[in-house]
Parts: C-alpha cells; sequence; structure tokens
C-alpha cells in the first residue's frame, strides 16, 4: 500500500510513544506500506518538526535524526502537475499533489475533514487507527 502521512501524523508520533502515529513510525520500513514523499512536502516536515520548543525531550540532532530515518524509508516522488488550490489550505494541496503524483492509496491524517473531495482522485483519508486496522499493523 502506497500511502502519504500527513504532517500531523510526525508530529504526533515525536509527541507520544502511545499513539498510533507512533506505532506507524516505528513500523518502518515495512513491507505492508510504503510511504511517499517529495521535496516539497518534506520541506514542510522539517518546518514544522524543527520549530522550537515543541518536544521538549528531544534536542535539535534527535530531530535530524528522525528526519533523516523518514527520508530514507519513503519513496521520493517527483511532482509533475500541480493541483493547486483545490483545498483551502495549501500545506495540505501539497499532501494531494503528492499522493496523485505518486498514485498513493491513502492518505494518513487525523484531519480528515481538511481533505474532503480527495475521493475523486481515487484516494482514500484515513486516520492512523483505520490504517493500522486496514494493514493489521
Amino acid at each position: 500500500m502506497r500511502v502519504v502521512l500527513d504532517t500531523c501524523i510526525l508530529f504526533s508520533a515525536l509527541r507520544s510513544s502511545a499513539g498510533a502515529s507512533h506505532r506507524i513510525i516505528k513500523s518502518l520500513p515495512s513491507s505492508k506500506f510504503r510511504p511517499l514523499v517529495s521535496t516539497p512536502v518534506f520541506f514542510e516536515y522539517e518546518e514544522v518538526l524543527r520549530r522550537p520548543k515543541q518536544f521538549p525531550h528531544l534536542s535539535a540532532q534527535d530531530i535530524e535524526a528522525f528526519l533523516d530515518y523518514l527520508a530514507s524509508a519513503c519513496d521520493h516522488i517527483r511532482i509533475n502537475f500541480l493541483w493547486r488550490p483545490h483545498l483551502p489550505d495549501p500545506d495540505d494541496d501539497l499532501i494531494l499533489e503528492l499522493s496523485v503524483s505518486g498514485q498513493a492509496d491513502a492518505i494518513v491524517t487525523y484531519n480528515q475533514r481538511d481533505f474532503v473531495g480527495c475521493n475523486q482522485f481515487g484516494i482514500h483519508v484515513i486516520s492512523p487507527k483505520e490504517f493500522i486496522k486496514e494493514i493489521d499493523l
């Protein structure tokens, strides 16, 4: 299964080791799913995760190591066609463009209402709990 992880999944995975997001990230690399990333989406991940004082239990080096780990576990997709604006938030449009270009099966997010209409592209928008259940992780 090819998936795009919304930035909130990474944020949540670093905030707590008890949730579904952490379980997804901890399972990488996985034979059950392959996360996709593009350069613009990775820049968004970096921008959000590097904000000061968000993760008091992690150092800047820890965040860098996590980003390196994530980059190595993802398939890198080149964006050849822009779908902007399609969603209200431009950052969500980056996720949609990656999903369409990478022929993703799903977008995994806590913010499903932000991606209303993505099903017209054949992309399911699911929560981390639904994703874990679907792939039997």
